[in-house]
């Protein structure tokens, strides 16, 4: 016989979160794969453009740039979006602290927002049209206060 467990869902037993709490997961590891793909796409389009040399793995200065431009990245989409957050529902637990809390609201957002990818699309590309058109400022208190 078979060490493997039984029923419909074979892959969920021994996981010990609620159906709610794998749904999230899984939401955050795409968000999470949609900017960081975003983000090393406009590094070798942007390095591209310039003539430098594309990004190399073991290069902890290309590793750096990466992040602060996935970071960037996440940043405004979070602040472009956070309009559309909603408050928590009464009966919802207090969640434990989130490392990144904008990655946890993009989360919420991609459950109760119908076009959420659409919108993180946009923005996307909003952004790296920014970047690659050379507007790499921040937005300014005014810009972050009414939104873009």
């Amino acid at each position: 016989m078979s060490d493997l467990p039984r029923g419909a869902f074979p892959h969920q037993h021994g996981d010990p979160r609620t159906l709610s709490e794998r749904i999230d997961a899984q939401l955050r590891e795409r968000i999470e794969e949609a900017i960081e793909m975003a983000a090393l796409e406009l590094l070798v389009e942007s390095r591209k453009r310039r003539e430098a040399p594309a990004p190399e793995a073991d290069s902890a200065s290309d590793r750096d740039e990466f992040q602060r431009l996935a970071q960037r990245l996440l940043e405004h989409v979070d602040r472009s979006l956070a309009s559309l957050a909603t408050a928590p529902p009464r009966s919802a637990r207090p969640a434990a602290a989130d490392p990144v809390p904008a990655l946890g609201r993009q989360v919420s957002l991609a459950r109760s927002v119908p076009d959420y990818w659409q919108r993180l699309d946009t923005l996307r590309q909003e952004f790296a049209q920014g970047v690659l058109s050379g507007d790499t400022a921040q937005p300014g208190w005014l810009q972050r206060l009414f939104g873009r």
